[in-house]
């Protein structure tokens, strides 16, 4: 390569939420691999967290396990204290925790008005307040630093409403609404804060399972959907997390990118 790298993260330390698996994980690893300066791997499941952190370290990157429900600030802020303890001040946040939190499994609601509100704390507590409890304690290092990276992973369902997601559809276009505010009281301290919006992953299954989801009727119906016949991977948000990141995009801040495979088309 000539020249420098614009996707070098310069030793920035990294807090990753939701990272035990799936994208969470492969943005952890991402952002390991081009120089970030260590890795806190937050997961509601400490066996998930310290098992990717275990694959940082053999890359060469310090890591640590940083378990926590970021639905509670208080165990929010006892995972980025040590975590920085560990690895040093956190200046790169990802806002990757999602669907309905540690207790629950996400699936399609029934209509709105047969919910309780029981139904709709459950995608708050994580998608909204999660969020807005990482961003409280992480953006102080970032002001004391001048500079930092805050990147939200958010929802189609939140950018175009989805029926019988209505709650989470709520959740998550609060999550954008708090990032663009967020952004102009941050960015005066170097501090960038963007969101990406996703539609559905695969899966994440071991093999064979998911290659039997995935050439399943129902999967290939929902695919079909997609201008890019696929449903997302991994990889595809941690491309665009690590770009957000770096001093590429560093005179973008405020904005939502759609990584979706043309299921929704932005302006």
């Amino acid at each position: 390569m000539i020249g420098n790298d614009p996707l070098d993260l310069e030793g920035q330390i990294a807090f990753v939420t939701g990272a035990g698996q799936g994208a969470g994980r492969a943005i952890a690893l991402t952002l390991a691999r081009h120089n970030a300066g260590g890795i806190a791997v937050n997961d509601f499941v400490a066996e998930r967290a310290q098992a990717v952190a275990d694959e940082i370290i053999a890359l060469g990157i310090p890591a640590c396990a940083a378990p926590a429900d970021v639905s509670d600030i208080q165990s929010v802020t006892a995972a980025m204290d040590a975590a920085e303890a560990h690895l040093g001040p956190i200046t790169l946040l990802i806002n990757n925790a999602g669907n309905a939190g540690p207790s629950a499994s996400m699936k399609p609601s029934p209509v709105f008005w047969e919910t309780s509100p029981d139904e709709w704390d459950r995608y708050f507590k994580t998608n909204l307040h999660g969020v807005m409890n990482c961003c409280h304690r992480a953006l102080p290092s970032m002001v004391k630093a001048g500079r930092g990276r805050v990147v939200t992973i958010v929802s189609d369902a939140g950018r175009t409403g989805e029926q019988r997601l209505t709650t989470y559809s709520a959740a998550k276009a609060g999550a954008n609404g708090f990032m663009r505010s967020l952004a102009k009281e941050a960015g005066r301290y170097g501090i960038t804060c963007n969101c990406i919006s996703l539609s559905t992953l695969e899966p994440p299954l071991a093999e064979p399972e998911k290659s039997e989801f995935l050439a399943s009727e129902q999967a290939q119906k929902h695919v079909s959907r997609y201008v890019i016949r696929r449903f997302g991977k991994p990889d595809d948000v941690a491309a665009m997390t690590l770009f957000l990141c770096s001093e590429a995009a560093s005179w973008i801040t405020g904005q939502t990118y759609p990584v979706n495979g043309g299921y929704t088309f932005a302006v």
